[in-house]
C-alpha cells in the first residue's frame, strides 16, 4: 500500500491506475480486430528488452511525427492512446501556419482544433518493429488519429487509405502494390561560410539544409563500380531495413550522382504505403549515422542532379478466384475488363489526384521537357516509360499490372496510393474504357497533367472524387496548408526574381531537402 492507502505498486506512475482504467480506450470504442488484440497480447516479452518506443504517424505532408515513450508510458498508451497536439495538421511544409487553430473549428469544421486541443495517437500494434540500428534499444510503431469520442480523425491519412481498401474487399478485390523508389545519397560536409539563406521573404521558419558533397560523378546508368563504391552506406541500411521485415528487392544506382532505387516486393496496399513511411524515415536515419544524408526530394538545387520519381505498381487481386484480376485471357486485350476499367480510372481522375501524387512545389520539375522519361500529358502506353500509365504483362500473364509514374519521392503514400485506388475502382464501376495506347507519351495534342503545385490544388479543389475520397474536413485541410505553401514560394520568387529555365531555387531546396 502507498501512503495514500492506494493500492498502486511501488514506482509506478502515480496517473498509471487512472489512465488503465478497467477498460482502455480501444476496448472501449472496439478500435481493434481480433488479429491487433492478439498482436499487442504478444508484445510483453519485446517490450521487456526495450528502453523506449517510437509512437508515430504519418501527417498530410506524409512526414512521420512522434513521440519517444519509456516502455512504462508505452503500455498504458497501447490500450488507451496519447495525446498529441494538432501542429502536423496546421503546418505547412515550412512550418508556417496554414490552418488557423484559433478560428471555430480551425476554420475547417473540426471542433477540437479550437484552440490547438489535442488528439489521441493510438498505437497499431499490428506495425511494432524494433529498429536495430539506435542506440538504446527502441521500438517503432504507427499509430491510428483518433478524436476523444473513439472515432478516426477526419484529417488522418492513413484512414483514407484504409477505407478505399475496405470499398476494395467489399467487392472482393485486395490491393496490391509494389514500390520502386528513387533518391539521392549525399555526404555530409561542413557548412559553407555565408551559406545562410538571404533574408527574402517566403522563407519558411525552419533552419538551413544540411551542406553536402556528391558521392561520385554520376551518369553511368547502373554502372556496377557506383554501387559497389556506396555499399558501406546501403549495405547497412539494406541490412536495417530487411530486419525491419520490410521486403527489398532490388538495389541499383540511377543517373545522377549517388542516385539510388530501391524496389520491394507486392504488398498489399496498406502494408505497402506503412513500408513507405518506415522505409523514408530508416533511410535518413541510418544514412545520418554513417555521416550521409538521404533526401526523397524530387529535385535538389545541386549541381548535375537528376530528377527522382517514385512509380506505383498496382494490380487488383480477386479473392474469390485466388488470381490477378488484371490478367487477361491469352489472345485478347492487355489487360482484362477490371484491369481495362482501372486504368480508365486512373486515367479519368490524373489531373485530380495529382496533387496526391506530387504534393510539392519542386515535384512538378520533374515534368520539365528534359526529362523526358517522366509523364507531362495523361495518356497510357504498353511499356512506355514516357507515359503516365504503363502497362507491364500481357495476356495470360499473372504478373501483369499497372505503372504509374507520375509520383515524387516524398509523396504522402497513404493518399498516393488511397488517391490511385479510389480512381481505379471508380474506373471499373462505371465500366470506363482507357482508349488506345499513345505512340508518342508527350504528344501535345494529349490532355496535360498540371504543370505546377498551384495549378494541382486547384483540379484537386474541382474533383468530386477527391473530396469524396478525403472528406469535406481533409479536403479544406490541404487545400489550406498547399495554398500557404504556393503562397510562400510566390512571395519569395516576387523578391527574389525570376529563375532560370528549369531551375531550382533556392527556396525550393531550403524547403524539401533536409525535411523529405
Amino acid at each position: 500500500m502507498t501512503k495514500t492507502g492506494s493500492p498502486q505498486a511501488a514506482g509506478a506512475p502515480r496517473y498509471a491506475r487512472f489512465a488503465t482504467g478497467s477498460v482502455g480506450f480501444t476496448a472501449r470504442h472496439g478500435l481493434w480486430d481480433e488479429t491487433q488484440r492478439a498482436a499487442a497480447a504478444a508484445l510483453e516479452d519485446t517490450l521487456a528488452s526495450l528502453e523506449f518506443v517510437r509512437v508515430g504517424f504519418g501527417d498530410p505532408h506524409g512526414l512521420v511525427r512522434s513521440k519517444t515513450l519509456t516502455v512504462e508510458a508505452f503500455r498504458t498508451a497501447l490500450h488507451n492512446g496519447i495525446d498529441m497536439s494538432p501542429g502536423p495538421f496546421v503546418f505547412d511544409t515550412g512550418h508556417a501556419v496554414g490552418v488557423d487553430f484559433f478560428a471555430p473549428g480551425g476554420g475547417i469544421g473540426i471542433p477540437e482544433l479550437t484552440g490547438a486541443g489535442d488528439f489521441l495517437l493510438v498505437p497499431d500494434p499490428l506495425t511494432f518493429k524494433v529498429l536495430p540500428y539506435t542506440e538504446a534499444a527502441t521500438g517503432w510503431v504507427i499509430a491510428d488519429e483518433y478524436l476523444r469520442d473513439g472515432s478516426p480523425h477526419p484529417l488522418s491519412s492513413r484512414a483514407v487509405l484504409r477505407r478505399q481498401c475496405e470499398r476494395a474487399a467489399a467487392r472482393g478485390l485486395r490491393s496490391v502494390v509494389g514500390l520502386e523508389v528513387e533518391w539521392y545519397l549525399t555526404r555530409l560536409a561542413e557548412p559553407a561560410p555565408g551559406a545562410a539563406a538571404a533574408a527574402v521573404g517566403g522563407f519558411g521558419v525552419h533552419g538551413e539544409p544540411p551542406a553536402v558533397e556528391p558521392v561520385n560523378g554520376g551518369y553511368q546508368f547502373n554502372l556496377d563500380t557506383f554501387t559497389d563504391g556506396l555499399m558501406h552506406v546501403v549495405a547497412p541500411l539494406a541490412r536495417a531495413v530487411r530486419e525491419l521485415g520490410l521486403p527489398l528487392r532490388t538495389v541499383e544506382h540511377e543517373s545522377g550522382p549517388g542516385q539510388l532505387e530501391f524496389t520491394f516486393a507486392p504488398m498489399d496496399a496498406l502494408d505497402a504505403a506503412d513500408a513507405m513511411l518506415l522505409f523514408r524515415t530508416v533511410a535518413k536515419q541510418v544514412c545520418a549515422r554513417l555521416g550521409h544524408h538521404a533526401s526523397f526530394m524530387a529535385l535538389p538545387r545541386l549541381d548535375r542532379f537528376d530528377a527522382s520519381g517514385w512509380h506505383l505498381h498496382q494490380s487488383l487481386f480477386d479473392t474469390a478466384a485466388d488470381r490477378n484480376a488484371f490478367a487477361a485471357a491469352r489472345g485478347g486485350a492487355p489487360l482484362s475488363d477490371e484491369g481495362l476499367g482501372y486504368l480508365a480510372g486512373l486515367l479519368e481522375h490524373a489531373a485530380g489526384t495529382a496533387l496526391f501524387c506530387v504534393p510539392t512545389v519542386n515535384g512538378y520539375r520533374r515534368f520539365d521537357e528534359r526529362f523526358s522519361l517522366s509523364p507531362d500529358r495523361v495518356v497510357w502506353s504498353a511499356e512506355n516509360r514516357g507515359a503516365l500509365v504503363r502497362v507491364l504483362g500481357g495476356p495470360g500473364e499473372e504478373s501483369t499490372h499497372v505503372e504509374n509514374r507520375i509520383g515524387e519521392p516524398c509523396a504522402n503514400p497513404y493518399l498516393y496510393l488511397g488517391a490511385q485506388l479510389a480512381a481505379g475502382l471508380d474506373g471499373i464501376d462505371r465500366g470506363l474504357r482507357p482508349g488506345a495506347a499513345a505512340e508518342d507519351p508527350h504528344a501535345p495534342s494529349a490532355a496535360p497533367l498540371p504543370r505546377d503545385l498551384a495549378e494541382a490544388v486547384t483540379a484537386m479543389q474541382d474533383s468530386a472524387l477527391a473530396r469524396d475520397l478525403l472528406g469535406k474536413e481533409l479536403h479544406d485541410c490541404l487545400v489550406r496548408l498547399k495554398r500557404s505553401e504556393v503562397a510562400r514560394f510566390e512571395e519569395w520568387q516576387a523578391a527574389a526574381g525570376p529563375a532560370g529555365p528549369g531551375e531550382v531555387t533556392a527556396w525550393e531546396h531550403r524547403e524539401y531537402f533536409a525535411a523529405y
